[in-house]
């Protein structure tokens, strides 16, 4: 029913950061040879955000070599969890969200998981369908499995103590609800990145009060964002979701700098163990050019997430554009109404072209729009009564404005 045990170690460990432990995997491994019954493997997502990028899918698609390893993935939607807002790596208390906000954003997380993983082979639960049950009397026992001094030990926690930045008690029960997941779905192996270490562990001692067998733990590397330098994240805006055109997401490929080409072959691509080594190896020679490389894995995202027909014509697409300097053949266009407002900020709200005056107005700020390829950087600037402009923001997004 499962591949040999060494060969499953050796695509488990492909891209993983830190395994604890994999003595106990092994053993796990030939238990599942045993008995025929499959491994339990979880990840929690909280939907604090209505998208999933590739920094999401890191995890995802490490779940997916379980699954085609034959083994059985739980996702958990953590509805709850979002409530609190996970406090790893954050310097200051989240912001909390309402619940009406975290279930829509719900829905889009489960839509989007299924274009990696098998729908047929996932579990997918929220964690508020055990945590909206339990009386007081069970949430003190649960929380009578850690003390303060263990959650203390947690780094984003003791430097905003010593620094005198609050701590708000709710925060403190992230980590053991997040373990009550494990117990809950009697998880055999959890996945996570680097910054979850803490949680990860917190889970296996919460498994152990349960009298449960504690879970495997396995941390993923952060994949940084298209800058370069900050995790991927859709508050910086260095990200690339996995529901953008392909247009988007192929341009966005080719702002990766050149050291980060290979880890995201590894990380967010279905290249394999072979073709990653000649990767690597054709990225050492001199004579490789880094952006023949990033167009390779730009038409490697977008099949992924679209077709092979997309991804030939995104390439073509961003070649057209960016490298012979031309527009593309199929600018949107957007026609102002004769009474409206010509301020060209929010002329590009109205044509949809940015999500608000507000991210308008940071892009002009940023030197980021230009109009018939002259930079604007007034941000109250206005468009004559009528006429026609080309008008660009960023490096991707071109309309056409008449007025």
């Amino acid at each position: 029913m499962f591949p040999p045990i060494q060969e499953q170690m050796d695509l488990i460990k492909k891209g993983v950061e830190e395994l604890i432990s994999e003595e106990e995997l092994v053993q796990k491994l030939e238990h599942c040879a045993k008995t025929g019954k499959p491994l339990r493997v979880k990840q929690g997502f909280d939907p604090t955000a209505p998208d999933i990028h590739l920094g999401h899918t890191v995890g995802i698609r490490k779940l997916r070599q379980f699954q085609e390893l034959g083994h059985t993935i739980v996702l958990i939607v953590g509805d709850y969890t979002a409530l609190v807002g996970d406090p790893s790596g954050k310097s200051e208390t989240r912001p909390q969200l309402q619940y009406e906000t975290i279930l829509e954003n719900a829905t889009t997380y489960k839509q989007q998981f299924f274009k990696i993983l098998d729908e047929s082979k996932t579990e997918v639960h929220c964690n508020g369908d055990w945590f909206k049950k339990m009386s007081f009397s069970e949430i003190m026992q649960l929380a009578s499995k850690f003390t303060v001094a263990r959650i203390l030990e947690r780094d984003d926690f003791t430097k905003r103590y010593r620094s005198g930045v609050p701590i708000s008690l709710h925060e403190f029960f992230y980590p053991l609800m997040q373990g009550y997941d494990s117990v809950a779905i009697r998880a055999d192996v959890e996945l996570g990145a680097t910054e979850q270490k803490f949680n990860l562990l917190a889970a296996r001692q919460v498994q152990k009060e349960y009298d449960l067998e504690p879970q495997v733990v396995l941390t993923l590397p952060v994949l940084e964002g298209i800058d370069g330098s900050q995790r991927m994240s859709k508050s910086t805006g260095n990200y690339i979701g996995i529901d953008e055109t392909p247009e988007e997401m192929f341009g966005k490929v080719m702002s990766i700098p050149d050291d980060l080409i290979l880890k995201y072959f590894t990380l967010v691509t279905d290249y394999g163990l072979e073709q990653l080594a000649e990767l690597e190896s054709r990225l050492k020679r001199k004579d490789t050019n880094p952006m023949v490389v990033k167009k390779e894995l730009g038409r490697a995202l977008v099949e992924i997430y679209h077709s092979a027909r997309a991804a030939k014509d995104a390439q073509a697409h961003f070649e057209q554009v960016f490298s012979k300097k031309e527009l593309p053949d199929d600018i949107e266009e957007f026609r102002a109404h004769p009474e409206q407002d010509r301020m060209l900020v929010k002329l590009l709200t109205e044509a949809g072209v940015v999500a608000s005056n507000g991210e308008g107005r940071r892009l002009i700020k940023q030197g980021a729009v230009r109009v018939d390829d002259a930079k604007i950087s007034d941000i109250n600037y206005v468009l004559e009564s009528s006429g026609e402009y080309i008008v660009k923001v960023g490096k991707r997004r071109f309309v056409k404005l008449f007025t």
